[in-house]
């Protein structure tokens, strides 16, 4: 059996769906075509979360309008994925950032989703190594990864059924930590 050629393999892994576009930018793609124009120009998809698709609409009334058709609009879009969206939801909440940015800053609404998450811990600014350490073997590593995880909790309050350092925003949404707060359920 002989080796096969880089370019055919790579060439092979370029023909497989979804190698070279993610779900999220293929579907940006197609959107016009699958809702028309008009809807388009109401509506902005935002990200992919857990199989469902989050979109930016202008206004309540299209949102409401387009949740009510949201089974036919799955049905079409999912012929244009690789791995089929669960449902869609409509929004008003993210349309004038997602108008005033366009639709290549997709990543830059995902990065302000994270920066609104509960579980957010402030890191003070300290200046970037120009060289990655280079840890002579793993237990250094582990050392030097603890150091650096002691430090970033020194200060966090505690949660009050476990005892373990949390964030600030864990503990005004749940009052406890995530980990205790999906214990719970």
């Amino acid at each position: 059996m002989g080796f096969k050629s880089l370019d055919r393999i790579i060439g092979t892994l370029q023909g497989q769906a979804g190698w070279q576009e993610q779900p999220l930018h293929c579907l940006i793609k197609c959107w016009p075509e699958v809702v028309g124009t008009v809807v388009a120009s109401h509506t902005r998809p935002l990200s992919i979360q857990r199989d469902v698709l989050w979109v930016a609409t202008s206004s309540a009334v299209w949102a409401q309008e387009l949740t009510f058709g949201r089974q036919q609009l799955l049905t079409k879009l999912n012929t244009y994925l690789t791995i089929p969206l669960a449902d869609i939801r409509f929004s008003t909440a993210q349309w004038q950032r997602s108008r005033d940015k366009g639709l290549n800053a997709t990543n830059q609404l995902q990065t302000d989703f994270w920066r609104e998450h509960p579980s957010l811990v402030e890191m003070p600014r300290v200046p970037k190594l120009t060289k990655t350490p280079n840890f002579q073997n793993p237990k250094a590593a582990f050392q030097h990864w603890a150091q650096v995880m002691q430090a970033r909790s020194q200060g966090l309050p505690l949660c009050p059924q476990c005892q373990c350092p949390t964030p600030v925003g864990e503990l005004q949404r749940w009052a406890v930590c995530a980990i205790c707060t999906t214990k719970k359920r």
